[in-house]
């Protein structure tokens, strides 16, 4: 089968529009700060937290294509085959959104401190002579530690989302029936399932995002910012394969594989929640300052219509929209949600990050928004260049009949 995507006129033309969006409004940000007299503290803070945000969220949704890629191979699951190549693009351009947000997250550990001298965005850096908590922290936060354990992130998730690519296109012009790459990948989906386990849902969040509240710590922390990341994932892949269904491509792909991708949505939707409610419930049934401080800040401080817009963007609407067997199975109802489902977690993340550096206010407006749409350009452009270099069916794929039997 030959099924090859040619990258519409409009499509790249919207991601060049969108990353020109991104660098002007990260010009305007720049100019503002050097030329602005009324900049302060709070204004250089929330310039460097917004790029965090972003660089970080794009990051881990990417990243989250390679765990379905390894968790799928590693199940011998069949109903990813028919648009494998979707979440194959999108793993395979990790190592973009990573190299930014690693730049981005050194340059505020070695550079940026407010006018007393303060890390004010990870505080750990700078943590003041009676400060017993940092200090104790200080074996793992440290700028030694942060580098290393960032870098290898990195590298092994870009090394991983571009191997499993490779292997599958290599698929295409293997002996008919061979096996060798097909347990190959096998083997290799167990490790970086091992390497997923202790970047995304241990270290990495933990350095990344946690640590910009260095007092506060939660052990559901990293399941909950994977759950975030896994559902605003499944929804990116989803708006990609239809996308491509609606230029004609990905021929094999019906409403059946459109309900599995649905019902991944419905389901990591309630799960987030879970997590969502077990370390709020328990740490506001605790009632202990130490733990408290994290949502007292987010609930009842300025950030609280963002802590309710989440529980109502993020639970409510895909539970009472998705769960009836013919939304998700309805293009237009998965590609709203799915929109809604992406922006309420990049919400979600906003919530994380921001309260920290900036805790009496709050912004959305042009620069927030500006950074966002470069993002997402960046995300369109890398993406649909990497889906026109190759078959969008995984041709000579071992699981390819059985896909096709998915479909009856």
């Amino acid at each position: 089968m030959n099924d090859r995507f040619e990258i519409p006129g409009r499509l790249k033309n919207t991601s060049l529009a969108l990353i020109a969006v991104g660098v002007l409004t990260l010009i305007a940000g720049i100019a503002s700060l050097l030329m602005g007299h009324n900049s302060n503290d709070t204004d250089r803070a929330r310039f460097w937290a917004v790029l965090l945000h972003d660089s970080v969220f794009f990051t881990l949704i990417t990243a989250v294509s390679i765990f379905i890629q390894a968790a799928v191979s590693l199940a011998q699951g069949a109903w990813l085959v028919a648009y494998r190549r979707v979440p194959e693009a999108i793993g395979a351009n990790v190592w973009i959104f990573g190299t930014i947000a690693a730049v981005v997250m050194f340059l505020i550990v070695f550079t940026f401190k407010d006018s007393a001298g303060q890390n004010t965005i990870y505080p750990w850096v700078t943590p003041k002579a009676g400060d017993k908590i940092l200090l104790g922290k200080g074996a793992f936060l440290n700028k030694g530690m942060f580098v290393g354990f960032t870098l290898v992130t990195v590298a092994l998730w870009a090394y991983f989302g571009n191997k499993f690519r490779a292997m599958s296109i290599a698929q295409e012009s293997a002996p008919k029936n061979d096996t060798k790459i097909y347990w190959k990948v096998f083997r290799l989906s167990g490790v970086f399932l091992f390497v997923y386990a202790l970047t995304q849902m241990s270290t990495g969040p933990w350095l990344w995002i946690m640590s910009i509240q260095a007092h506060w710590y939660s052990t559901l922390f990293s399941w909950y910012t994977f759950a975030s990341a896994f559902v605003s994932g499944i929804s990116l892949i989803m708006l990609w394969v239809i996308y491509l269904k609606n230029q004609g491509n990905l021929e094999l792909v019906t409403k059946e594989h459109m309900h599995d991708l649905g019902k991944f949505m419905f389901a990591f939707s309630v799960f987030w929640t879970y997590l969502w409610f077990a370390q709020y419930m328990l740490i506001w049934y605790a009632n202990i300052p130490d733990e408290t401080v994290y949502f007292k800040l987010r609930q009842q401080g300025p950030y609280s219509v963002i802590f309710y817009a989440n529980f109502i963007i993020n639970f409510c609407m895909p539970i009472i929209i998705l769960m009836a067997r013919p939304s998700k199975r309805n293009y237009f109802t998965v590609t709203f949600m799915a929109m809604v489902i992406i922006f309420g977690h990049w919400l979600d993340y906003f919530q994380m990050i921001m309260p920290g550096p900036l805790k009496g206010h709050w912004h959305i407006n042009w620069y927030e928004i500006g950074i966002f749409m470069g993002f997402a350009g960046l995300l369109i452009f890398t993406v649909s260049r990497t889906l026109a270099k190759s078959n969008l069916v995984p041709a000579n794929n071992l699981l390819l009949k059985e896909t096709m039997v998915h479909i009856a």
